[in-house]
């Protein structure tokens, strides 16, 4: 597979459509990760309640791979339980750097970035997103235990 055929149809109509996703004026946390590789950067914020994810708002500089990833959480996050959200990112993961299946339901569009496998300098961008959610929440969760 060529470099250019990562990009399908679908990953492009993705990035180039993605939700709206302002910052959060109060958000509980926010977490910033940047590629080192290609230079894309999320900075997310989250909001939780009953372990529930209740709001997300992201500033977002990223390829069309990182910004896929991103309009996919963006559509999805709110309403989402906390540790599904973890699964979820395992579940990347694992489909990048260990052949494993990708997410399900309503992830399920996390499918089309399966070929991203092939390209080991283009899996930081397409995990930035769920790097940076998961890392503000560790935040809230830190909060909430001390």
């Amino acid at each position: 597979m060529e470099l250019s055929d990562l990009y399908s149809e679908k990953i492009l109509q993705i990035a180039g459509n993605p939700p709206k996703a302002p910052r959060l004026a109060d958000p509980d946390a926010s977490a910033r990760k940047v590629s080192r590789v290609c230079g894309s950067s999320i900075e997310v914020d989250v909001t939780v309640s009953d372990g529930i994810i209740t709001g997300y708002g992201h500033d977002l500089s990223a390829c069309a791979l990182g910004q896929t990833s991103a309009a996919i959480v963006a559509r999805e996050i709110v309403g989402t339980p906390v540790d599904e959200f973890r699964t979820v990112r395992d579940q990347m993961f694992r489909m990048l750097k260990e052949e494993g299946a990708p997410p399900s339901g309503k992830w399920d569009d996390l499918r089309f970035l399966e070929p991203v496998r092939e390209y080991k300098p283009r899996h930081t961008s397409t995990m930035l997103v769920f790097d940076a959610v998961v890392e503000a929440l560790d935040k809230i969760e830190a909060k909430r235990v001390a």
